[in-house]
């Protein structure tokens, strides 16, 4: 068999075969370039906005969100729906969350009433406890002593007072913060459950719920460096006591790292550090009229030097941050001055007395 051979093509055509190919190729760059920017703005919208950090942005907290979580969704998933809602203010947050707990298999679908910027570990019990899961909602404020927050747990919960002091004592419990002795008290408990506010399924026991305050406690304490105060040669749980005292006696967040700072002081000068929430925890009071700095008690700081034996209530975040990393100032004296919760500071004592006696003299003291 032979073949004919082609006729040659006339120079018009062979342009007009270059210039479809060059077509098509401009055609599928455009596809490619429009495909993938509809992809970018359709995984960005599923992501949400997101800040150099990878957290939500211009998020208000404590707004209400109505979630809705796909059957068939993965961790990671759920974390994107979430950040991209500003429930929380990354996927990661969340997924480490889940992976505290272990609870990856049993995060449940649903619609969920949530609000922005929540803790993680808060979504991950209503995700647990599935939708519409009755739940009990407890707030523990700083400064609370252990007995004041088991009350406050037994009236927010369907647990007694003596359902939290069992777990407490019979080791159900547990904190990485302090070895505990083998037959603890409750005062051995004292400043080692975080204050915050939680949601709790009903059907929490008293262990688990008591285990999540002592497990963010412990998340807190280890998220702040501690190097300053370990190179003084104390411990963090001593950085706890010592945040103790500045959560009892401060009110004002700008003056912790400053009370902190006289703390500090007196303690390198072996002073005594003379605080008077020491006498009234050493008193089981919190009356300021039962006032006696002659109380025989290892809590007495006016007697005994160095810091009380445990913490004497339950510092916040703000004070902790202040207990590892107080202001440097001069400063070994300081005074309540006003009603909105002032201090005025000195380095003598001749600067105190006078600042005492001005606190007296506006009424402050008596």
């Amino acid at each position: 068999m032979t073949f004919e051979p082609a006729p040659d093509q006339p120079p018009w055509a062979r342009l007009l075969k270059i210039a479809g190919v060059g077509a098509a190729i401009v055609l599928a760059g455009v596809i490619i370039v429009f495909g993938g920017s509809y992809l970018g703005r359709t995984v960005g919208d599923a992501l949400g906005p997101q800040d150099g950090s990878g957290g939500a942005v211009n998020v208000e907290p404590d707004q209400p969100v109505t979630i809705e979580i796909p059957q068939g969704s993965t961790g990671q998933d759920i974390g994107a729906i979430l950040s991209a809602q500003g429930v929380v203010r990354s996927a990661l947050e969340f997924e480490v969350a889940v992976r505290n707990v272990d609870a990856a298999q049993s995060l449940q679908a649903g619609t969920y009433e949530l609000t922005t910027l929540m803790d993680p570990a808060d979504v991950v019990a209503e995700l647990v406890s599935g939708p519409g899961a009755p739940v009990y909602r407890v707030t523990v404020i700083e400064g609370l002593r252990i007995n004041e927050i088991l009350t406050r747990l037994s009236e927010g919960t369907g647990h007694s007072f003596s359902d939290y002091e069992e777990a407490l004592l019979n080791g159900s419990v547990t904190t990485s913060l302090v070895e505990l002795p083998d037959e603890p008290q409750l005062q051995d408990w004292e400043g080692l459950l975080f204050p915050d506010t939680y949601e709790f399924a009903e059907t929490s026991s008293a262990e688990d719920i008591l285990q999540r305050l002592a497990s963010t406690m412990e998340q807190r304490v280890d998220s702040i460096d501690w190097s300053d105060w370990e190179d003084l040669g104390y411990t963090p749980y001593e950085g706890i006591v010592l945040a103790s005292l500045i959560e009892t006696e401060v009110r004002l967040d700008e003056e912790r790292p400053i009370v902190s700072s006289v703390i500090h002081n007196r303690l390198a000068e072996d002073m005594p550090l003379d605080i008077d929430a020491t006498v009234l925890y050493a008193l089981g009071t919190r009356d300021v009229a039962d006032f006696d700095r002659e109380v025989d008690s290892p809590y007495n700081t006016y007697r005994n030097q160095g810091l009380p034996p445990t913490p004497i209530a339950v510092p916040g975040n703000s004070s902790l941050e202040a207990a590892a990393a107080p202001d440097e100032t001069p400063y070994f004296f300081y005074v309540l001055t006003n009603e909105e919760g002032g201090h005025a500071f000195a380095e003598t004592l001749d600067q105190h007395n006078a600042n005492v006696q001005e606190s007296r003299d506006n009424g402050i003291l008596p």
